[in-house]
């Protein structure tokens, strides 16, 4: 593997969600590392202000509710660039009034619970399904942005939690049948990141709670989840396919309880 191989020079990337977050940062990133993006975002006004900023960028209105607005996207790309390399499923659906209303099942609104899996789970489908001809031709791959909520229990986000688990076991089949033709799938699994759109989510006191169960010093900025998405993304991660990788300064990977062991230990000596 002959030069850097975390570079993107000649390749094509989409970013669902490109417009802000986790997905501006991405899109940033590969831009600096010789990549091409195209930026997919409901929010098309913001879209279009980012890819003003990118040499080369083209922003794409995206709706994932709508299967022909999916479908779309990845035919502007191609058509646009003339390929694609890489498929980043990063959008989801967010915001603080979702967020909000997404509690425990037993007082899950059913409606809520649908439009949750037909935005995150089925139109990261038909997104990959749309993507997967092109990414053959170039030997691509697809990076889906799913949660560590995907692999723990909580009291709150049901519905996103589950539509996430949902994205891993999509992504393991995708590597597992589009392996042999050159197509690597990886799921990238961030903790609470330090989001615009977390910050108006999220009080500063829940959040207090999660950063205390990390084994960082901070919770993580929209950079370090995009500084994993491009390695995903990258020659770099040739060998890495079927798997899920855990951005979350190590929360999820410690016993229960960890930040009240560590105030008891700390007062006890």
């Amino acid at each position: 593997m002959a030069g850097d191989a975390t570079r993107f020079d000649g390749k094509v990337a989409i970013i669902t969600g490109g417009a802000g977050g986790i997905g501006a940062a991405t899109a940033r990133l590969i831009t600096a590392r010789g990549g091409r993006v195209a930026i997919a975002d409901i929010a098309f006004d913001r879209a279009q202000v980012l890819a003003s900023e990118l040499p080369g960028a083209l922003a794409i209105a995206l709706d994932l509710e709508s299967e022909t607005s999916t479908e779309a996207m990845i035919a502007k790309t191609v058509q646009h660039f003339g390929r694609l390399d890489v498929l980043h499923n990063n959008a989801a659906l967010l915001g603080p009034d979702i967020a909000q209303a997404d509690g425990d099942i037993e007082r899950m609104d059913t409606a809520l619970w649908d439009r949750t899996f037909a935005v995150n789970v089925r139109g990261t489908m038909i997104a990959c399904r749309a993507a997967l001809p092109y990414l053959r031709a170039t030997r691509g791959n697809i990076v889906n942005t799913v949660s560590n909520l995907a692999l723990q229990g909580h009291v709150i986000q049901a519905a996103y939690s589950s539509s996430k688990a949902a994205i891993i076991q999509l992504s393991r089949a995708i590597a597992a049948s589009h392996g042999k033709a050159g197509v690597r799938c990886n799921a990238l699994a961030p903790g609470m990141t330090m989001t615009p759109a977390l910050r108006e989510a999220f009080p500063p006191a829940l959040r207090q709670v999660v950063e205390d169960e990390t084994l960082r010093d901070q919770l993580g900025d929209p950079e370090d989840i995009a500084e994993a998405a491009a390695f995903l993304a990258s020659d770099a991660a040739r060998n890495i396919t079927g798997q899920v990788l855990v951005c979350d300064g190590g929360g999820a990977s410690h016993v229960p309880g960890l930040s009240g062991f560590r105030t008891f230990f700390s007062q006890e000596h």
